[in-house]
Parts: C-alpha cells; sequence; structure tokens
C-alpha cells in the first residue's frame, strides 16, 4: 500500500435473524488473495452444514482484486450486495463471509440482497473503522536542557510521541503524519532554535479510529 486506506478494525461475527434464516457474518484483514481464500475456507469448514457460505472479499492499492461467490444463492443475490457494501465504505483489504442457515421461508431476489448487504453493513459496524495512514519516524536529538520543554510541547500536539531514549543525549521518536513533515522539520528547528538533530526514518502505517 503506497496511500491511506480504511479497513477494519478487528476481526468480527455478528449474526442477525431474517424470517427464520440465519445469516452470520465473519470479518477479517486479508492482506493478499492467499489469506482471503485461507480464511473463506476456514468459515466453510466450521459451517459445513450450512445452506451457503457466501463471500467477498476487496484487496489491494484501489482495490485491484475484487472477487465475490454467491455460493449457490440466485446469481447477483449474495456476493455482489455483499462486495458492494465493502466498497461504498471504501475499505481495503477486508473478506466478508456470510453464512445462511435456511429457516424454510424464501426471501426472493430482493429480499436476498437486502439480508446479504445489511448482514455484512451490520458486521461492519460491531467490527468498527479505521483509517491507516502513513506516518514517518522520526528522531529527534536533543541536549538535556532542551528535554522538558520539547516532551511538553510534543504532547500538546498533533504529533506522536513514541518513545524518549536516554544516552549522552535525549533522542525522542515521534510518529508524524507524511504529509506534514516539512512543516514538523520547521517546528522542531524553531522550538529547539535549531539546536536539534533530526533523523528521517522508516514509514510505517498508524491507525486512526474513523
Amino acid at each position: 500500500m503506497n496511500s491511506n486506506y480504511y479497513t477494519i478494525k478487528k476481526s468480527c461475527q455478528h449474526e442477525i435473524l431474517i424470517q427464520r434464516s440465519r445469516f452470520i457474518c465473519h470479518l477479517k484483514r486479508t492482506d493478499n488473495e492467499q489469506e482471503a481464500q485461507e480464511f473463506i475456507n476456514s468459515i466453510r469448514s466450521q459451517h459445513k452444514s450450512a445452506n451457503h457460505n457466501c463471500f467477498a472479499y476487496v484487496i489491494g492499492e484501489n482495490n485491484a482484486i475484487q472477487k465475490a461467490s454467491d455460493d449457490g444463492e440466485p446469481s447477483g443475490t449474495a456476493g455482489v450486495p455483499m462486495l458492494e457494501v465493502l466498497k461504498k465504505q471504501d475499505l481495503r483489504n477486508v473478506t466478508a463471509v456470510v453464512t445462511r442457515y435456511f429457516g424454510g421461508i424464501k426471501l426472493g431476489g430482493g429480499g436476498l440482497i437486502r439480508a446479504y448487504g445489511s448482514s455484512v453493513s451490520e458486521g461492519l459496524v460491531a467490527a468498527g473503522i479505521v483509517e491507516r495512514v502513513r506516518h514517518v519516524l522520526y528522531t529527534v536529538s536533543v541536549d538535556y536542557t532542551l528535554l522538558g520543554k520539547l516532551e511538553n510541547e510534543l504532547r500538546q500536539n498533533v504529533y506522536q510521541l513514541h518513545e524518549i531514549r536516554y544516552t549522552d543525549k535525549v533522542e525522542l521518536l515521534v510518529y508524524v503524519n507524511e504529509k506534514s513533515t516539512e512543516e514538523f522539520e520547521e517546528w522542531i528547528t524553531s522550538l529547539t532554535n535549531a539546536n536539534a538533530e533530526i533523523t528521517r526514518g522508516a514509514i510505517s502505517f498508524l491507525e486512526l479510529d474513523n
């Protein structure tokens, strides 16, 4: 992933009952298609006696990989509605499997579309949504005389103080949104009167609640 994206906060299982049919939505983060297929197969194994285990997943930059399956339901009534819910939420790297235990009452095409879509929508509410945002990990090295001021200012700012290391100098490790790096460097330079050594480190994703 080269850009920020939304995904689920945690794996989740959520059940709804519609006209005596049980719809159990299983959600999991999957970083590639192999992980998605392994998750789908694990749900199928757990629910061998279910009438259907329909699935949909979106994976990769700009959701380059999208797949859906009706698993025996009428064409277009299960997998595609599930996929559309994931896409509408602009999610990435998520696999949804909805297990159906038939309750004896037929829902019709429209009823099935609503049921499978609602199952995933409610499951996403239970799982929660986070934004994964690219951050740069900076190391800011200063003399001990500047520690109090710098730490206090960082804790009151949008930047995320990750760790403080104490050596011959003090090293403050700070996560900075990739879009704010130039502003951060200028701020530190001004705050310390150019008495800080600023080292740009690796880029990683931090998760922010949506």
